[in-house]
């Protein structure tokens, strides 16, 4: 793992920390709120890590939980002050889910189920481009290069000095049929799926149109886990407008079990390789032909 300091995580710690002391104190947020006369959605951002936090919140709020430690002031302290230096991800300019990439950044293991592209970790430059402009019609050419720069960068977390330590990734085979740029495109794509199959940290699977309506058609997700056991595993939801965050421990385990049923729903690793390996063929013949 990275040994630098990476700011969402930061922040999300604290903000389990400060929460911890809240609950000590027996008071609600709303309570907190009414003390600091601050709204009770601000308490509930700085809790969950979605929002900065100043020293001069975290001097705040050990006043209001009464925090006489120095030691586990100034941990707080310099936490928010890590919390709030910039990730590798903002040297590219505003990226509408970057809250996202600092926790992929900082995961130990991630489980991804996608069911209408290649997952963004597993795709190549030309495919990449293709779905963000296919996606965001309207994204100027500037963005678009500067977002499929961010997703090779993030790729070192597949190939790179920043390996994950698992990653997992079910796809419907919608995936694989939907043509996604030129047919050239594809069947580099597919080709490059084949390869990585290989990996001994990357488990991919396929569901195929044989199986016939599965839970997974309700929508994407991801599932990261963290090496720290102080760091509770986060389901990430992608939306249009916004994203969600889950992070309560049943909500957890159900996306856990519903991952579960899908890769046990799916081809085997081996099978999966031998189909993706399937339409990399049928691609190129088409392509050549």
């Amino acid at each position: 793992m990275s040994a630098s300091i990476n700011p969402t995580v930061r922040r999300r710690r604290l903000g389990a920390e400060l929460r911890r002391l809240r609950e000590q104190k027996g008071m609600t947020a709303e309570e907190v709120a009414g003390r600091l006369m601050v709204s009770q959605s601000k308490i509930s951002r700085l809790e969950n890590g979605r929002r900065s936090i100043s020293q001069r919140d975290v001097r705040d709020l050990c006043d209001v939980y009464g925090v006489e430690d120095e030691r586990m002031r100034e941990s707080l302290m310099a936490m928010a002050k890590e919390s709030r230096q910039r990730g590798w991800w903002h040297a590219f300019g505003d990226i509408p889910y970057s809250i996202y990439i600092g926790l992929e950044a900082d995961a130990s293991a991630v489980r991804n189920y996608e069911s209408s592209f290649v997952p963004g970790l597993l795709q190549t430059r030309a495919y990449a481009h293709a779905v963000v402009t296919g996606i965001q019609p309207d994204t100027d050419t500037e963005a678009v290069h500067r977002r499929v720069e961010v997703r090779m960068a993030r790729q070192r977390r597949i190939r790179g000095s920043d390996q994950l330590d698992h990653f997992w990734a079910v796809v419907d085979e919608a995936v694989l049929r939907r043509q996604v740029g030129s047919r050239e495109v594809m069947a580099a794509q597919m080709a490059h799926l084949a390869d990585l199959c290989g990996e001994p940290h990357v488990n991919l699977q396929v569901i195929p149109f044989t199986k016939g309506a599965h839970p997974g058609m309700t929508g994407a997700f991801s599932i990261l886990e963290f090496p720290e056991s102080a760091d509770t595993a986060v389901v990430y939801l992608e939306g249009v407008t916004s994203d969600l965050y889950l992070e309560k421990e049943a909500d957890v385990r159900r996306y856990t079990g519903l991952y579960d049923h899908l890769m046990a729903v799916a081809l085997s690793v081996t099978d999966s390789r031998s189909l993706i390996a399937e339409y990399a063929r049928e691609y190129a013949d088409h392509e050549g032909g």
